[in-house]
């Protein structure tokens, strides 16, 4: 079953907000009446979904919600009053999946949950997408430039460097990048 963690200063609000997750089928893991210590909370709550209520997100909100997205990203819905664009753009750079304005309707609840999980699993798809190709560059940066190294140092032509390198990491069972980082660093001390 679904977990939900509810932030609202309004126990009122909060009480509609629980009647329709329960509805939803989701369940609650804890009311919380502000994001002060909020990764603190998730780390020991372990929700599926954070889902704030609030008339206009306050800039520490938003600073709890970046803390958090960093080190323990979940979908966030917030429901709001606030429609102005900045406050969007800060929500979203914050982390949040799901921004709703014009209030609650719980009948919505269940939609616009769903619609915050499948969009939260994409941009975690892209964002291990573009670290993978980040690392790759990184790797492939590493490995040109212990080209240069060998080439310099030996004689070496490119092709030749590349296959020394490959070699090298296939003898060992390590990756092209790590011996090439071995070399650079091998190289450092030596010239």
């Amino acid at each position: 079953m679904l977990t939900v963690l509810v932030i609202d200063e309004s126990r009122s609000r909060a009480g509609e907000i629980c009647a329709g997750l329960a509805l939803a089928g989701y369940q609650v893991a804890a009311i919380l009446a502000g994001a002060e210590d909020l990764s603190a909370e998730v780390e020991r709550l372990q929700p599926d979904v954070i889902l704030i209520d609030t008339d206009s997100p306050t800039r520490d909100t938003l600073e709890n919600l970046a803390a958090m997205h960093k080190h323990m990203p979940r979908p966030v819905v917030i429901f709001t009053q606030e429609e102005g664009r900045e406050a969007i753009r800060e929500a979203v750079r914050a982390g949040v999946s799901a921004y709703v304005v014009d209030g609650l309707d719980p009948k919505r609840i269940k939609p616009i949950v769903e619609v915050a999980r499948a969009r939260f699993e994409d941009t975690q798809a892209l964002r291990r997408e573009l670290d993978e190709m980040s690392r790759r560059l990184s790797d492939r940066k590493l490995v040109d430039k212990a080209k240069g190294v060998l080439m310099k140092a030996r004689g070496l032509d490119e092709d030749a460097a590349y296959h020394a390198i490959r070699k090298i990491a296939m003898e060992r069972g390590q990756s092209m990048a790590k011996v090439a980082r071995d070399i650079i660093d091998m190289a450092r001390v030596l010239l």
